[in-house]
């Protein structure tokens, strides 16, 4: 198991452990430094600190992650070291959330037209004031047998390419690389073959085009340690991280979603080396600024 997992979520967003539960899952699965990233919402932060202090040998990094959009696919920004007192930061963040109620509410509408009966009230209950975001829909989803797991949901009615998907408000990759920088934060590609299906039949040109746009604006790393990527994965990653200079991140992007073979944290990341790195950059930039 790894001691350091960069890529978890909370009943604050999409997953289904509340802060507190997941820094106990983490301390039983001897991680060591962990940050918590849902989207569009830093407000489990503070609960997943106040649970941390339990065990003298965690620590804390505060993420955040951001959802872009790029033609036919999106691309996810992961935000280390938020300033999450930044109120401007916030405001922005509270208007994505809101995007993502009209987003939420539109593919109920659209399940609703294709016949399968699930209601908006019932996907606010399961997001339980959380950020609402497709997992929510998926889970509501499994409760009416509609689908056997939350996947299942994705592959066939909300993913990208499903009958029930619909846009979500229009964020570039580079624009969320500039709301963290101007926040305080380090931007972190985050699980990049996702956004280029061709990266992971060997051809990274796409890959390779982006990370270069983004590490112009200020990127900082990227994942290269992630749930379900192969070592042949991880190698290929590792080099384009070298040969853009980033600090090469990961985690398993942990929801406690239900899908059968769920990594826990602790299964994927990086060395402590990159937190080392990353602590480094953070300081360099705070001094400049």
């Amino acid at each position: 198991m790894a001691e350091v997992d960069l890529h978890l979520h909370t009943t604050f967003s999409d997953g289904t452990l509340t802060p507190s539960e997941l820094v106990r899952l983490c301390a039983s699965n001897g991680v060591k430094i962990i940050s918590v990233s849902d989207h569009d919402s830093t407000e489990g932060l503070r609960e997943a600190e106040e649970a941390i202090h339990q065990f003298s040998d965690m620590e804390l990094i505060p993420g955040v992650e951001l959802s872009t959009d790029v033609p036919n696919a999106e691309v996810h920004l992961l935000g280390y070291f938020v300033d999450v007192e930044d109120a401007n930061f916030q405001r922005v963040l509270a208007r994505f959330r809101e995007g993502r109620v009209e987003r939420g509410r539109s593919m109920v509408e659209r399940l609703n037209e294709l016949g399968l009966g699930i209601t908006w009230e019932r996907v606010q209950q399961i997001a339980d004031g959380a950020s609402i975001g497709r997992p929510h829909i998926a889970q509501a989803l499994v409760e009416a047998g509609y689908v056997k797991y939350p996947k299942d949901a994705f592959d066939k009615y909300i993913g990208r390419n499903g009958v029930a998907y619909v846009e979500r408000i229009r964020v570039t990759p580079v624009d969320a690389v500039g709301i963290l920088i101007d926040n305080g934060a380090l931007p972190v590609l985050a699980h990049p073959t996702y956004y280029d299906d061709k990266s992971q039949q060997g051809d990274d040109s796409g890959l390779r085009t982006v990370l270069q746009e983004l590490k112009d604006a200020g990127l900082v790393g990227m994942e290269v340690y992630y749930k379900d990527y192969t070592p042949d994965q991880v190698v290929q990653l590792k080099r384009l991280a070298d040969d853009f200079d980033l600090v090469p991140c990961g985690g398993t992007d942990y929801h406690a979603s239900g899908n059968p073979g769920e990594p826990e944290p602790g299964a994927a990341g990086p060395a402590m080396d990159t937190v080392v790195e990353l602590k480094r950059l953070k300081k360099e930039r705070a001094v400049a600024s």
